[in-house]
Order: C-alpha cells, then sequence, then structure tokens
C-alpha cells in the first residue's frame, strides 16, 4: 500500500511482487511504499554500505522485538519493511534525513501490524504448532483435543479446560511475535498436566527459554493498551 510522505494514510500504488532474499521463507512478504519528495538539502552521498542502526521497537504490536534501519544509496522512493526472526527491517533511501526516518519507521510497522492482524491463522495450524511444542518442550504429554482461537476472549490470553482437553487462545494474540504465541500455547498445554500456578506448573515451562522474555511482552502490550488485569490462563 504505498503512500506519499505528504499522506502516509493515503495508497497510491502497489506492494512489490517480491520480497528480499534474506527473508526466512516462513515471514511475510516486505511492506514496500514510495518515499516520494527531494532528497534534504546539503546531504552528502552515503557510503555504498551504510551501517544498519538498531534500536528497541515502539510501534504497536512490536514493544519486545527490535527495529533495524538499513539504508541503501541504490533506493530512490521507496521505503520497505518485513519481519526477521524477532526484528523488523526497514528499508530506506540513503538521504533520507533523520526526521523522515523516525516518521517512516513509525508508519511501516503500523502497516505491518495491519497486514499481520488480518493474516489468517486457522485453527488446524494451531493445533499442529501445539503438538510440535508439546512433543519438544512437554515430553509429547499433553495431548490437547481441541486448540483453536477465540473471539470472546478479552479478559485472558488463553484458557484451558483440562477435563475437556480444549484449548482457546485469544485472537489479541494474532499478529504478535512468534515467541509470545508459542509461550501462551505452552503455558495452556502445561495447564493439561498441572492445573495450577505451582512450583510443579512452573517447573514445566522452565525448558521454555522465553519465557519471562514472553511475559514481559505481554505485560508491556496489557499496559500500553491499559488493558485491566489480562492474564495467561
Amino acid at each position: 500500500m504505498p503512500v506519499t510522505p505528504a499522506d502516509p494514510a493515503r495508497p497510491t500504488g502497489a506492494a512489490p511482487t517480491a520480497a528480499p532474499t534474506t527473508e526466512p521463507a516462513t515471514a511475510l512478504a516486505p511492506t514496500t511504499e514510495p518515499a516520494t519528495g527531494p532528497a534534504p538539502t546539503g546531504a552528502a552521498p552515503a557510503p555504498t554500505t551504510a551501517p544498519a542502526d538498531t534500536a528497541p521497537a515502539t510501534g504497536p504490536g512490536d514493544a519486545a522485538s527490535l527495529i533495524e534501519v538499513r539504508r541503501s544509496p541504490r533506493r530512490r522512493r521507496t521505503v520497505s519493511a518485513y519481519r526477521e526472526g524477532e526484528r523488523t527491517i526497514v528499508l530506506l533511501p540513503a538521504r533520507m534525513s533523520a526526521a523522515e526516518e523516525k516518521r517512516w519507521v513509525a508508519v511501516m510497522l503500523e502497516r505491518l501490524a495491519a497486514k499481520e492482524r488480518r493474516q489468517p491463522r486457522g485453527d488446524d495450524a494451531l493445533a499442529e504448532r501445539a503438538a510440535r511444542l508439546s512433543a519438544q518442550y512437554l515430553d509429547g504429554r499433553a495431548r490437547p483435543d481441541t486448540v483453536r482461537w477465540v473471539t470472546n476472549q478479552n479478559s485472558r490470553w488463553g484458557s484451558c479446560t483440562p477435563a475437556e482437553g480444549s484449548i482457546r487462545l485469544s485472537h489479541r494474540l494474532q499478529g504478535m511475535p512468534d515467541h509470545v504465541i508459542d509461550y501462551v500455547l505452552l503455558h495452556e498445554l502445561a495447564h493439561l498436566l498441572v492445573p495450577g500456578h505451582g512450583p510443579d506448573f512452573w517447573a514445566l515451562l522452565a525448558a521454555y527459554p522465553r519465557t519471562e522474555r514472553a511475559r514481559g511482552y505481554l505485560e508491556g502490550v496489557a499496559a500500553a493498551a491499559h488493558l485491566p488485569g489480562l492474564s495467561e490462563g
């Protein structure tokens, strides 16, 4: 959805047809916007390989990930962004000013977040993901009968009914980093084995290396959105 810098919300063209070759096969295709307009006066030509700037992300849905800005002297009119693991890569023209960079990074973060929210995620894929996580971290002992996304769960990120073998994840998680979704799903899988949140429960999650990082991410999202007391289930 290309837009002009003067009006970031007005589309003027189509997204590129090919993703950068460094993007993982499972990642979303990059979002590309034309950055039209004259280069800042007096700007010196950038080196062939410009150093990348990396900073914590502050845009919607990216509270715990990183932004890496890459400038290219060959890029004249377009701004692109895509996910690479837990990083968000933003590609800019080399002559773009610091103020323009800040604005375009915010625009592209919002574009990516909106695109990810629209991406359909099926229950079958979620069930396969649960099976993989159970095998990897719980020796395959957690075997839910149903795993599905729900839209009526606004006070919890996930929930589980051990007697029914059912797991439900809030649609609010869609578009969040994979390690966060994996944590919530693994959290509910562990509840099939241990119902409470005692030492035995947390011992099951100790094998997952990103537990604390994922919990911090969810707390940050809830605080930023002023969501009251969202629970992991």
